[in-house]
């Protein structure tokens, strides 16, 4: 998931960016070199490092300053909004595209769900993705980043979303905000079961597991 939330990515790194993306998708990913990057970006191998990481890390373009407005988002949400509105707000957020750039957001999307090379270093980016998602749940519950309640809400979310972009990807015809809040639908169904417990003799989750009432 890359994120448009409040600013653009800076020149250089989107110019970066855009220029892999485009010689991944036509050429492959294995077969572009980081030279063959750094030259349709019109810079030097050495500059492209201070940006990146790696050639892996390239594809996901601006993600960690994504990843603080996603954070930030989410502590500035009311704190009577329930969670499950605040978790689809901020997917909504965290995923919006203007429209100019849904075709290049789409070829990056099949890079990073669809490129073997690419998979250990998404499961980093995930994990960062579900850790902003996980706190901001355990601070509404009281509860450890670690508990159950938080860990399980972020692993959903982040299934929300990869459902989603499956589905995005699969039909051009199809509308990424109307998928993304279908999926966000069946979370928001799940939390308000264990908002509400005890009914019909269920049993809340214990404290120790980030119960969200």
């Amino acid at each position: 998931m890359t994120a448009q939330i409040g600013r653009r990515p800076s020149t250089t790194k989107s110019k970066i960016t855009e220029a892999a993306i485009d010689l991944f998708t036509e050429a492959g990913f294995d077969e572009t070199s980081v030279d063959d990057i750094a030259a349709a970006a019109g810079i030097a191998r050495r500059t492209l490092f201070r940006y990146y990481s790696s050639k892996n890390a390239i594809a996901w373009g601006d993600f960690d300053e994504h990843l603080q407005d996603m954070r930030r988002l989410l502590s500035e949400v009311p704190p009577d909004m329930p969670v499950a509105e605040a978790l689809h707000t901020a997917l909504l957020a965290f995923n919006e595209v203007p429209a100019e750039h849904r075709e290049h957001h789409r070829r990056r999307m099949r890079l990073l769900l669809g490129v073997p090379a690419l998979q250990a270093h998404s499961m980093l980016m995930y994990t960062g993705w579900r850790n902003v998602v996980a706190e901001f749940v355990a601070s509404r519950t009281g509860s450890d980043l670690s508990a159950l309640v938080p860990q399980t809400v972020a692993w959903t979310l982040l299934a929300t979303a990869l459902a989603a972009y499956e589905q995005w990807l699969e039909d051009p015809e199809s509308d990424l905000d109307e998928l993304l809040t279908q999926g966000s639908r069946i979370l928001t169904l799940g939390l308000q079961d264990v908002l509400s417990p005890g009914i019909e003799g269920r049993s809340a989750p214990s404290a120790d597991t980030g119960n969200l009432n």
